[in-house]
């Protein structure tokens, strides 16, 4: 038989979490700040050049967390608005 304890952990108490933010708002807000394609930035003291937007779903560097490439005179590099300065 059930008890109230038992319902305490039972999944019909579905447990919210919010909802990180898409992609697209990502690249929305990013853009708003500034960082578009073709956008010349430093990346602490490399000079780069946005070349695109990350659409990884899944993997070590996420789109979510790291919505920018950036192309230095190093290699590509996919960051995150607030590890640029725009030139």
């Amino acid at each position: 038989m059930a008890t109230p304890a038992d319902n305490l952990y039972s999944s019909s108490y579905p447990i919210r979490r919010p909802r990180p933010p898409s992609f697209e708002a990502l690249v929305q807000a990013a853009a708003k700040r500034g960082f578009v394609v073709g956008r010349e930035v430093m990346l602490g003291d490399l000079p780069g050049l946005i070349v695109g937007y990350n659409i990884a779903g899944f993997g070590r560097f996420l789109g979510a967390a790291y919505p920018l490439v950036v192309r230095t005179e190093r290699g590509g590099a996919m960051v995150h608005p607030d590890q640029l300065t725009l030139i």
